[in-house]
């Protein structure tokens, strides 16, 4: 009975099979809520770091050059507390090799990172916890492993990969000061570590926030008022290295909860244009909400300092240490001016509507005019800052909530420098000019060699611009019987160039002169220069029209800055006949004396007069890759000419 009726309904039994198939399926389907861990796991009891890969394929365009051929990949690492303490800013270094471009990490920012998509390979990258930045311990959630570890979904681009191959990182690690790593371990697409407990570190005082660290330039997030929907912020900037410097800084940051920000003091924005609120987020829910007042709505503000004319305004100024035109010199030189402060007012957005729910910004990144690269890490919670009561009584007061932004300087890549060296010497027909491209070649036309060495010139011709010097440079090939190539290398680009010159060499002492060249149009006000010399350096006696000092906390560094009435560094102006003459340069030039005493067997002209490093406004210059060199001896018959003629001379004196 029941088989002529699935006879006469098929459909009947397929759907049988079908919800049969459905309920099997059911049953592994996996549990909800995060992976188990690993079993590696069960062996570490500190931090452990994994990665796996997860795949890849091809993306356009196709080309049949696989070293060229862009691969979109997926991955995941995870970071899980298997040890007794608390991690506290979790931070993780991937050591991506394949010249990766991340389009995402769900979990995690890049630090260093200006929003992505960013280019992590092929030196790798740091991975930082947002919005989970601290990992708790198995023993304190009682393994709530929510709470002990964070997987950071990773998606991007890499390049360079065989078609059969498994692109792994060359490295993981815990990055997190007095932590241990060993070489990760790798099987296939997955690969692990354990970091523990470095056993000779010494742990600093705890607190309840993370400690207070203090690198080369820093920023403090203080959140001074809180409301339910809106909170009042002091940024406060520090310079704290002694050559570190910043003209005109412009700072940026990305806000990662739709905040705007609605008035400001002390600093200004770029950019005020409420169409990014109105049309967004925040205009759906502020539905009655004025926003032609708003300071600014993009999730990228650019802001900058104040001039100093509106440090008495009552709306926007009145603020310690605010309103230097964007002008942050090193501690060594001037307290007062190695800080910049300024106060916002930060609209927030649901689901962040209660008091203690602020969110600073990430990805920091700032820059000036000419200044050293700094590289900032994540905001670190840290304990509340303190300030003096401003009723003058004897009590301090404490922010609601605090964080801290580290920014280290890097050092210039080649070819992207911002000032640059020459050399010349008294021993010497020729200058050695600044590097080729030194700070850059990208608006260059074909028609100069962008890899090509610099050309030898005369000395004199360091003193006009190098589209003036091409006359020069061949005259001097011709006279020293040099070839000149087709194709002339391109010029260097820089807007500040300094001229080393080695002006004499005797058996007690020898004497140098530096020279300043500004070839902008802005002048620079408060300038400094710095140079590092090896084994000459502790011959220093005196800078005559500079005020030079050694430099304490830094190895055989010579510190030089304007004497009063002359720390202006003038700006590019037109020659005598304008449009006839070259334009001029800013300059100023000073000679420094050198002992030899107590140096034993020092050799100026082979590179003992020279400086292995030279920074202006803590920007590190491009030095020359050769020194000059002596002239060559005249030639056996001219010197046999000169010694006849010489004699002739003597005899017709005698005879007369």
């Amino acid at each position: 009975m029941i088989s002529q009726l699935l006879a006469r309904m098929p459909w009947l039994l397929v759907a049988v099979v079908i919800l049969r198939s459905v309920v099997v399926a059911q049953d592994y389907l996996p549990p909800e809520g995060p992976p188990p861990p690993p079993l590696e796991i069960e062996k570490c009891n500190g931090i452990f770091l994994s990665y796996t890969f997860e795949g890849r394929e091809k993306e356009y365009p196709l080309v049949k050059n696989m070293t060229a051929q862009a691969w979109a990949f997926k991955a995941t690492a995870t970071i899980l507390n298997a040890g007794t303490q608390e991690l506290k800013s979790w931070k993780m270094f991937v050591g991506f090799q394949y010249d990766e471009l991340l389009v995402s990490a769900e979990g995690a920012i890049v630090v260093s990172g200006e929003g992505f998509p960013v280019r992590v390979g092929k030196n790798g990258t740091v991975l930082a916890g947002y919005p989970q930045a601290d990992l708790k311990t198995a023993i304190e959630t009682a393994s709530d492993y929510e709470q002990m570890q964070v997987h950071v979904g990773l998606k991007g681009t890499q390049f360079g990969v065989v078609d059969k191959a498994t692109p792994m990182p060359k490295s993981l690690k815990l990055i997190n000061e007095g932590y241990k790593c060993p070489p990760a371990t790798r099987k296939g697409p997955y690969m692990h570590v354990c970091c523990r407990k470095d056993p000779k570190f010494k742990e600093k005082k705890k607190t309840k926030y993370t400690a207070r660290t203090y690198d080369d330039l820093h920023f403090t997030y203080d959140v001074l008022k809180a409301y339910e929907n809106k909170y009042l912020a002091q940024v406060t900037i520090d310079n704290l290295h002694p050559l570190g410097r910043l003209d005109q800084w412009n700072l940026t940051w990305e806000w990662m909860r739709n905040e705007f920000i609605y008035d400001m003091r002390g600093a200004f924005t770029h950019r005020k244009d409420p169409s990014d609120c109105i049309y967004g987020p925040q205009g759906q829910y502020y539905k009655d909400f004025d926003f032609s007042t708003v300071m600014n709505c993009q999730k990228r503000p650019l802001i900058s300092d104040l001039p100093p004319q509106l440090d008495n305004d009552d709306k926007v100024g009145k603020l310690p240490y605010c309103c230097k035109d964007g002008l942050l010199l090193p501690i060594t030189m001037n307290q007062t001016k190695a800080r910049a402060i300024f106060q916002m007012e930060v609209f927030k957005l649901p689901p962040d509507l209660n008091r203690t729910a602020i969110n600073p910004p990430q990805n920091w990144k700032i820059t000036g005019r000419l200044n050293p690269n700094y590289k900032c890490g994540p905001p670190v919670r840290v304990d509340p800052s303190e300030f003096p009561d401003p009723r003058g009584i004897d009590a301090t007061e404490s922010a609601i909530a605090s964080w801290q932004v580290n920014c280290n300087m890097s050092r210039p890549k080649p070819k992207q420098n911002r000032c640059c060296v020459s050399y010349s010497a008294f021993y010497a027909d020729g200058a050695v000019p600044c590097n080729t491209c030194a700070c850059g070649c990208e608006d260059e036309p074909p028609r100069c060699d962008r890899n090509a060495a610099a050309l030898h010139i005369p000395p004199s011709a360091l003193l006009v611009p190098f589209a003036n010097r091409s006359k020069k440079a061949a005259a001097f090939a011709r006279i020293n019987h040099q070839k000149l190539p087709r194709k002339l290398p391109c010029p260097d680009n820089c807007g500040v160039s300094i001229n080393w010159h080695v002006d004499s060499d005797f058996k007690t002492g020898w004497t140098a002169r530096m020279t300043l060249f500004n070839w902008e149009e802005d002048a620079f006000v408060d300038w400094y220069s710095a140079l590092v010399m090896k084994r000459a350096f502790p011959g220093f006696e005196k800078s005559y029209s500079f005020n030079g000092s050694v430099l304490d906390g830094m190895n055989n560094t010579i510190f030089m800055q304007g004497l009063p009435g002359l720390n202006y560094l003038v700006g590019e102006v037109n020659g005598t006949r304008p449009g006839k003459d070259p334009p001029v340069p800013g300059k100023q030039q000073s000679v420094l004396s050198f002992s030899k005493k107590h140096i034993h067997g020092l050799k100026i002209a082979r590179g003992d007069g020279f400086p292995t490093k030279l920074y202006f406004n803590g920007e590190e210059c491009a030095l020359p890759k050769v020194l000059p060199k002596a002239a060559a001896p005249a030639p056996p018959v001219v010197l046999t000419c000169s010694l006849l003629l010489a004699i002739l001379t003597l005899l017709v004196l005698f005879f007369n």
